[in-house]
């Protein structure tokens, strides 16, 4: 499945970044991209409870044909909490509930959203199997997994993407996803390209963010590290500048120039931003330029790891102090 190298990751207009726009104005930015020709939605089951996908679903009445939906599973709100499940079962019923949400009758790639880990992850992506060959996804895809996880996903069905964070800050990708994935002809998705908004310096203060804000616990943007990572703003800028660009678009130029199969899927609930976004794409950036990027926003200068304890055990990437 050879996947768009740009999407738009539609989370921010419904979860996790504070109070959503409006479902007008959500509608208008996806119809907006959609215009301006992304071919890729990116949704999930967690988002907004469901909410998400209908206003993906909504956006894409009359337009299903112009881009590879993708969704997510195995991760949801059940009774106001956030519950990672695994199961066959569950992962079954998620998808019947997808589909209705999105009114569609296909998804074209569906990632497991975490490995849960009391399921065997072969049970997991059989089910996902299963659910391939009755038609209703189009390929299966894996978000947050390490290397292991991924060889052992595919002794049970091919693996067509997996969806891991990757930008500037956070490089865990490095540490064998990148070379595998390439390796293997999988595409790597890359979320939050522009460093959940950092590298796009629209941060100016963090404590200002909304109270529900997710980056409110994040590490990178408490006080304790967050003065040493705004240090590196003013370079940032400077660069950005050298080379014609936004910040934001140096940002995902650089992601994607970390090679042919990697895609990038910003998210954003500004008109402007998606606007500025978009122009990225058909950036000529200088290659020494690109590894300046590099050398300036990297693991060893960026203060912080990029989850608090208790979301990290989530995850099973590799990570860079178990890499040390």
């Amino acid at each position: 499945m050879r996947l768009p190298r740009f999407g738009l990751g539609c989370m921010n207009l419904s979860h996790a970044y504070g109070i959503p726009p409006s479902e007008e104005e959500g509608l208008a930015l996806v119809r907006a991209a959609l215009d301006g020709g992304v071919r890729m939605l990116d949704t999930a089951t967690l988002y907004g409870g469901g909410r998400n996908e209908e206003l993906v679903g909504r956006a894409l009445r009359g337009r299903r044909d112009e881009v590879v939906l993708a969704s997510k599973g195995g991760m949801a709100m059940v009774d106001g909490v956030r519950t990672i499940d695994g199961r066959p079962e569950t992962l079954r019923a998620q998808v019947d509930a997808s589909l209705a949400r999105l009114g569609v009758e296909h998804i074209d790639l569906y990632y497991l959203h975490r490995w849960d880990k009391t399921v065997p992850i072969g049970d997991s992506v059989g089910a996902l199997a299963e659910l391939v060959e009755d038609g209703k996804i189009g390929a299966i895809g894996l978000s947050e997994v390490s290397v292991a996880r991924l060889r052992e996903a595919q002794q049970v069905a091919p693996i067509a993407a997996v969806q891991n964070e990757y930008s500037l800050w956070s490089r865990n990708p490095e540490l064998g996803m990148l070379e595998e994935t390439r390796a293997a002809g999988i595409a790597l998705v890359a979320f939050s390209p522009v460093a959940r908004g950092f590298l796009s310096d629209s941060v100016s203060d963090p404590a200002a963010l909304a109270p529900r804000d997710i980056r409110r616990t994040m590490p990178r943007f408490q006080p304790e590290h967050w003065a040493a990572n705004a240090g590196l703003l003013p370079a940032w800028r400077a660069l950005a500048a050298e080379a014609d660009c936004t910040p934001a678009q140096l940002a995902l130029a650089w992601v994607l120039s970390r090679g042919e199969h990697v895609v990038a899927i910003p998210g954003t609930t500004n008109p402007a931003h998606l606007k500025d976004d978009l122009a990225a794409v058909d950036l000529m950036i200088a290659p020494a330029v690109l590894a300046r990027a590099g050398e300036l926003i990297s693991t060893a200068t960026v203060s912080g790891p990029r989850y608090a304890p208790g979301p990290a055990a989530d995850v099973d990437t590799e990570d860079f102090e178990d890499a040390a």
